[in-house]
């Protein structure tokens, strides 16, 4: 008996913690989203709302200026931070489409040389891209994701930054959303 009173206590503070956290991320969108505020910049002149033909156009104009290269597999565009980073490192990105404008950039961040060595690691990379990133967009908030583990988010009226670590692939990842958009189905499903 004793033990089953403990274990439903034990379930209603994970419930209630759980909730708590889930909340005050919901609670930091509506009160974001209610400002008014209207912020379409993602990075190095790309934004919410370029349609495709002008993303590809600007892409191409910053590759011959040597600016941008074609990343992995010609999947993403790369873009060299070393001189953001304590290491050298690249990240590489590529926008998700909704009726023809961008509404989500995914963004992967991994240094040059990989290690086993702490100062080459991913948790070493997340602290360095959280600084940069706090350095250009603000304070990041730490939420706990059941997936992800630890997540670093930053909204600023309707463009939301979710930063969290890649153990796959030793890279760490951001997602730039614009809350505004009505996203398609199959990726709110995604996000759930």
């Amino acid at each position: 008996m004793r033990r089953l009173c403990f274990g439903l206590v034990a379930l209603l503070i994970l419930l209630v913690t759980g909730c708590t956290f889930k909340s005050e991320y919901r609670e930091m969108v509506e009160e974001n989203l209610a400002s008014g505020i209207r912020q379409d910049s993602i990075f190095l002149g790309i934004y919410f709302g370029m349609d495709s033909k002008e993303f590809y156009r600007y892409c191409w104009e910053m590759n011959k200026k040597q600016l941008f290269l074609n990343g992995p597999s010609n999947n993403s565009v790369q873009y060299d931070i070393s001189d953001k980073l304590k290491h050298p490192g690249k990240m590489n990105f590529y926008p998700s489409f909704y009726e023809d404008k961008i509404y989500e950039m995914p963004v992967e961040f991994a240094y040059d040389a990989f290690s086993w060595q702490d100062t080459y690691g991913v948790d070493s990379l997340l602290t360095d891209v959280l600084g940069m990133y706090e350095d250009w967009y603000g304070p990041f908030k730490e939420f706990t994701h059941p997936e992800k583990g630890s997540v670093f988010v930053n909204i600023n009226g309707n463009r939301q930054i979710r930063l969290f670590k890649n153990n796959l692939n030793n890279s760490v990842n951001a997602v730039f959303t614009d809350l505004t958009v009505d996203k398609p189905k199959e990726n709110k499903e995604k996000e759930s």
